[in-house]
């Protein structure tokens, strides 16, 4: 009954739900209650505002379907959504009047609206969009912002998109678009921010687009081929093509292999005189490396010792011959980054794991760093659930990083039934692991990343976490491996972590694909999956599935399935299913959009904990309402509520601690 036409409360810390009869008059003209903490669905009644022309609830709780009458509204102009649980379609036809729709970070489905002809800002990224770009997209001539990144949108991007006269930044990074760039992409006048990135497109790359006055470009992580226009300046897109093999440079590009020049110009009789010359220098090599061959046998047995540099990390009998005489091809039981990993036996000595690093001159820089970050990070780190670097040895050709040696492989391989090579022999896993054996296995590997996270100064972060990157000893005690592409974070009040895009598909938290400012929550992201995987049996990727397994947990949630049918099977009749779905839905919460929404490690740890009973005899599932409720309850709509700290259990005392 009030007489109200406007309600302004941003900013206040609300919370509760929007009263139902809100709008019975249908008098309001503005709604602004963004940036607080109310919950609960919609009103159907804000339907019937039908003056209304102002729309915002972004950053709340808010979860369900918007009222279908909002797009009813003949005055609306704008409509600010983002970052709640909403979910639903979007009308084909939206306000004539809309200029500004922003619906970004939620669970909005279907097709992308584009009949909005006064439309000029787009923002809908990370939903769950699908189907093509639309055709009338092109009429949108006053579109200024597109952001739809994110989505699960296929098919190409439309020639006429040139007809965006006004368009200033695109971005549909993080999508399924198939097919080339467009060449008219190069006429849009005023574009200064484009991110194609993480797609299947292919193809060359326009040399239109060298007439664009780009600020940002990113193009990294699709199937483009040929030569990067040369008007694309190398200093200001060093990593805008990252992870596009087929592309090649006239320019410096970090990442990126030069171009041979073209020979088509040479007459035939200098083509022989070429022909005639290569033919002699193939002799000479062919001499040369016999030479070298029969040197190196003589030296192989310790000859060559004053070219390795020693360093060594633990108080160990292991000398540099022995090491070297066992980097043959037959114990090669593995591969990394950027080489190959041995399994050495050094008799009385134990047996250690080599990861052999190349150096090669062209990536000589990439993988110095690289090197010098595992050397960095893992001689001074001394923990029970991470590798144990034992030494390194530098030479002329290569770098030799030796590890204590993990009996059982990786953990990918037990879940997966995947072939291992050990001793030059192929040995498949044939038994599933139990649920107390998996369950062991996340602890380990969360107390590993929460030191890393927690307990280092600086913090360090991971980047690349995934089953195969966990390894296991005799025990099946886990130990956190492969840091090859960890860098140390930033101190307090300093600038974000900048560093290039890594981390493996399937575990890559989505601001990797787009952004390059990252923190330790990508590891937890990865992490997330890592339970996913623990307790589904499935692989984050699965050629057959058409999302990766994050997204396939979701939908598992979002479509009311049993929890209990996305369990392993092999594990599915275990007297642990409730402890299992708890996992199964600390993966899910791990897998979050915002990073602002996902755990800590430390919160992680702790869940796992209080499911957490060591030994088999002693064992027994802890009901679901004493881990963390708050966190954990089966509400679909609820992704995004953050851990509770609550206390309660036996081990409240330790909790928290990384290391215990």
């Amino acid at each position: 009954n009030s007489p109200l036409v406007d309600i302004e409360v941003d900013d206040n810390m609300i919370s509760g739900e929007l009263p139902d009869g809100l709008c019975d008059r249908g008098a309001f003209n503005s709604i602004v209650v963004f940036n607080n903490t109310l919950t609960g669905r919609i009103p159907p009644s804000l339907g019937k505002c039908s003056k209304l022309n102002n729309f915002q609830i972004h950053n709340n709780r808010f979860s369900g379907e918007l009222p279908d009458g909002i797009w009813s509204a003949i005055n609306l102009t704008t409509v600010m959504v983002s970052n709640n649980t909403l979910s639903g379609t979007l009308p084909e036809k939206l306000p004539w009047d809309l200029t500004r729709l922003e619906i970004e970070n939620n669970r909005f489905t279907g097709s992308i609206p584009s009949s909005a002809d006064r439309l000029q800002v787009l923002l809908g990224s990370n939903n769950m969009f699908s189907g093509e770009l639309p055709s009338s997209l092109a009429g949108l001539l006053s579109l200024q912002t597109l952001d739809m990144g994110g989505n699960m949108i296929t098919g190409r991007i439309p020639e006429d998109i040139s007809l965006l006269k006004s368009l200033n930044e695109l971005d549909l990074r993080h999508n399924r678009l198939t097919g080339e760039i467009p060449a008219s992409i190069g006429l849009l006048p005023v574009l200064t921010s484009l991110d194609l990135s993480v797609n299947h497109l292919s193809g060359p790359i326009p040399w239109e687009m060298g007439n664009l006055k780009l600020n940002y470009l990113n193009l990294s992580y699709n199937q483009l081929t040929g030569e990067i226009p040369a008007a694309l300046p190398s200093r200001a897109y060093d990593q805008s093509f990252v992870s596009n093999p087929g592309l090649c440079a006239s320019n410096s590009y970090v990442n990126v292999s030069t171009c041979r020049s073209e020979s088509g110009g040479l007459d035939r009789g200098l083509r022989n005189l070429f022909f005639v010359l290569g033919a002699v220098v193939l002799l000479v090599v062919l001499a040369f490396a016999i030479y070298v061959r029969r040197d190196h046998k003589k030296k192989r047995n310790g000859g060559d010792l004053a070219a390795w540099e020693l360093t060594s990390f633990q108080s160990l009998d292991i000398t540099e011959s022995g090491i070297l005489r066992g980097i043959r091809e037959e114990n090669v039981v593995g591969g990394g980054g950027a080489g190959k990993v041995f399994k050495i036996d050094l008799g009385d000595r134990g047996v250690v794991a080599v990861k052999k690093i190349w150096n090669c001159r062209n990536l000589g820089s990439r993988l110095e760093k690289q090197f010098q970050s595992e050397v960095q990070i893992l001689g001074s780190i001394r923990h029970k659930n991470i590798i144990k670097l034992l030494c390194c040895l530098s030479g002329a050709d290569s770098k030799l990083l030796v590890y204590e040696y993990m009996e059982n492989g990786s953990l990918d391989r037990w879940l997966h039934r995947k072939r291992a090579r050990v001793g030059g022999e192929d040995r498949s896993r044939d038994e599933p692991l139990d649920w107390p054996t998996r369950l062991e296995i996340a602890v380990g590997a969360a107390r590993g990343l929460c030191y890393m996270h927690h307990d280092c100064s600086p913090p360090v972060i991971h980047r690349d976490v995934k089953s195969s990157n966990i390894l296991l000893d005799s025990e099946f005690k886990a130990r956190v491996a492969d840091f090859g592409l960890a860098r140390m974070l930033v101190k307090p009040g300093e600038p974000d972590t900048v560093s290039v895009i890594a981390g493996s598909f399937g575990y890559m938290a989505p601001e990797c694909g787009y952004s390059t400012r990252l923190n330790e929550k990508v590891d937890v992201y990865s992490f997330g999956v890592v339970l996913l995987e623990l307790t589904t049996g499935r692989e984050a990727n699965n050629d057959g599935e058409q999302c990766n397994l994050a997204e396939w947990a979701w939908r598992q949630l979002e479509e009311g399935a049993e929890l209990t049918d996305a369990i392993d099977t092999a594990i599915r009749d275990s007297p642990y299913m409730d402890d299992m779905t708890t996992v199964f839905k600390l993966g899910f919460l791990c897998t979050e959009t915002l990073p602002s929404r996902r755990p800590s490690m430390k919160e992680v740890l702790q869940i796992l904990l209080r499911c957490h009973r060591p030994g088999g005899v002693g064992y027994s599932p802890i009901a679901e309402q004493d881990v963390a409720a708050p966190l954990l309850r089966a509400n679909t709509g609820s992704r995004r509520q953050k851990p509770s700290h609550g206390g309660g259990g036996d081990h409240d005392d330790n909790i928290m601690a990384c290391d215990v």
